[in-house]
């Protein structure tokens, strides 16, 4: 397939340092695919606010993505910007806001991020007046689900498409929604819904088990990477750090040590995108070679890491590998 604008520009023009790095990792991201591969995407950060389902829904609709680890605040802030998308605020001199107008954006309901700032009726109450009846169905029938399968419920029963305000091919969240892909989100329960939900839970209203664990996402993973990491195997695409890529990329090294499953492959594939300086105890800030140290990476496995900001280079690479 010949490639398109975007793919021939970064050809051209990106030929050293980072954006040669950017070029290298796109080409490898491409051969693992080719080479009947399967991908992670690791979603830290805030990419779902800075609107990065606008690339990466098309991915996951082309099978570029086979499973997707996010943050609470990823998943649910792709559907907050589907729903509540012209409330939100642009605020393009916030380095320069001082505390008292930080706190004027709060008592007007809004909570920065950067630049953007969600609109707290609109996008959280909006999602809260739902799941609630979600989660409420599921406590009272006495059945669990993982955050992520709420989402989808909610989602797929059609009781946001009344509040679409962009279109739902831009939200990365719906196009997963509609493939049921698998997602894995650790530490749930540091995200605004996640702490909704404890509220209730602290109230008596909803038992927390409701919601499955972070430790049972960590024993679906354990099911699901052996019977996905035959032939090329799995590649592993960090957008950011934290846990939304230790977590994940952990199953390996305990499958291996902890389970004493010996035959486990390696990741077959690695990239980083991080602004994080290379820096003391930091795991955003670790260089790839430093996890072949603890058995997530093997010393063959094609390492990129591209130091920038993924708003800027994740669509790009998006963009190369879906030949535009």
């Amino acid at each position: 397939m010949s490639k398109g604008p975007i793919s021939q520009f970064i050809e051209k023009n990106y030929l050293h340092f980072n954006a040669a790095a950017l070029v290298d990792a796109a080409k490898g991201y491409e051969e693992h695919l080719l080479a009947d591969g399967k991908m992670m995407v690791t979603l830290a950060g805030a990419m779902s606010t800075a609107e990065l389902g606008k690339s990466l829904a098309e991915m996951i609709r082309q099978d570029k993505i086979h499973i997707i680890s996010c943050t609470g605040a990823n998943l649910e802030e792709d559907i907050m910007n589907l729903v509540a998308h012209n409330s939100y605020k642009r605020v393009p001199n916030y380095r320069d806001l001082s505390p008292q107008e930080e706190w004027d954006l709060l008592e007007n309901h809004y909570n920065r991020v950067t630049d953007t700032c969600i609109p707290e009726e609109e996008a959280f109450r909006r999602l809260q007046s739902h799941l609630y009846d979600i989660w409420n169905k599921a406590d009272k029938a006495g059945e669990r689900y993982f955050p992520h399968e709420f989402m989808y419920q909610m989602i797929n029963s059609g009781v946001l498409e009344q509040y679409y305000e962009i279109d739902p091919k831009d939200s990365w969240m719906v196009a997963a929604a509609e493939k049921n892909l698998p997602i894995v989100v650790p530490g749930w329960e540091d995200s605004t819904m996640g702490n909704i939900f404890a509220s209730y839970c602290i109230k008596g209203e909803f038992k927390a088990s409701t919601t499955k664990s972070g430790i049972e996402y960590m024993m679906w993973l354990a099911d699901w990477y052996p019977k996905n990491s035959s032939g090329k195997g799995v590649g592993f695409f960090q957008i950011g750090g934290g846990i939304a890529g230790d977590f994940p990329i952990c199953v390996v090294p305990m499958l291996y040590q902890d389970m004493e499953m010996h035959d486990i492959p390696f990741w077959s594939y690695f990239c980083q995108i991080s602004d994080s300086t290379t820096s003391y105890g930091s795991y955003s800030g670790a260089v790839p070679n430093e996890k072949i140290t603890w058995g997530k990476l093997d010393i063959t496995t094609p390492k990129f890491i591209v130091e920038s900001d993924a708003t800027i280079v994740a669509p790009l690479i998006f963009a190369y590998i879906l030949g535009h």
